[in-house]
């Protein structure tokens, strides 16, 4: 029998993640929606994809957490876009709602899956899960620390007229306005990148970077991002699902690493076949280390509010 993956949420961003990880022709893909007949439309339209490119036709859309029964990993992009007027609080209690009965859902039918969470508010929807879930730290993740990372290389790449390749570099903390960027650890071919860029400029690439979501939602005004929150996703499933051990900036629960206990943050992992395999030790500032701090303190009034 083959490997399944399955995907929880059939829009732009859970399309666009099944059909990266069917591409890779490793597993069976499940997509999962609320809204069973699109979620099957949508599996139709990418299984005829895959037939013009050469990726097999295994993915089902589904209504049935049924259909989703032995996956390995379950991807969570499902909940409420945040809309105009609605408070932080209505978008967190909301999705909330939602994680918790989709992680009952899903461990009812794959109860040693390792869990990727999409949903916003991400570093606290991925607390919720793993409290619902049960599960060990190791195997319920947070997906935002690469798709801020990815934004914060391709705007160096720019400003340097660069190959975004030759960018390595990454951010922690929560995903979005709470982000910690590293340029101690942000190099181009292996230059310093505080050798190429002012400190000022590079502050403003780092805001643009916290502000990425919100730049693309605004241009696209009717839709979010989904094509790099995609290609994020399929990343981590694919370093599980082939056990490639790398090293990727994810939202885990810290339990005194960092000076930081108890609370979800975005900290490089290696990622391997059992989930979170290492949490990679840093040497940090003692300003990097108080912005991580204040990060995982935005967590804890968030998880504070949902009573957990």
């Amino acid at each position: 029998m083959r490997p399944k993956v399955t995907v929880v949420g059939a829009g732009a961003t859970g399309g666009s993640t099944a059909r990266r990880v069917a591409a890779r022709g490793y597993a069976d893909v499940v997509l999962l929606d609320i809204m069973a007949d699109f979620a099957a439309g949508k599996a139709l339209d990418l299984n005829q994809a895959g037939s013009l490119v050469g990726y097999p036709p295994n993915i089902v859309g589904t209504g049935s957490y049924e259909d989703t029964r032995g996956s390995s990993v379950c991807v969570i992009t499902s909940g409420f876009p945040r809309k105009p007027g609605m408070s932080r609080d209505d978008l967190l209690l909301g999705n909330k709602e939602i994680i918790e009965i989709v992680v009952e859902k899903l461990l009812d039918e794959s109860p040693d899956t390792i869990l990727v969470i999409l949903t916003n508010p991400m570093d606290a929807m991925a607390q919720l899960a793993l409290h619902v879930s049960g599960l060990p730290r190791q195997k319920v993740i947070g997906q935002g620390g690469i798709l801020d990372t990815a934004r914060y290389r391709t705007f160096i790449a720019w400003e340097l007229g660069v190959a975004a390749d030759d960018v390595s570099g990454f951010v922690l903390g929560g995903h979005g306005d709470t982000m910690v960027p590293v340029p101690s650890y942000t190099s181009v071919a292996g230059i310093p990148v505080t050798e190429l860029i002012d400190a000022d400029r590079l502050e403003e690439i780092v805001q643009r970077a916290r502000d990425g979501g919100a730049e693309v939602g605004g241009l696209m005004k009717v839709a979010s991002a989904f094509e790099a929150p995609g290609e994020a996703c399929a990343m981590m499933v694919d370093s599980i699902m082939l056990d490639q051990k790398r090293i990727f900036p994810c939202a885990v629960q810290l339990e005194g690493e960092f000076d930081i206990d108890g609370t979800f943050v975005g900290v490089p992992v290696k990622l391997g076949s059992g989930g979170v395999e290492q949490i990679m030790p840093l040497k940090l500032s003692s300003t990097e280390i108080s912005d991580l701090k204040k990060s995982a303190d935005a967590v804890v009034e968030l998880v504070k509010i949902m009573g957990i």
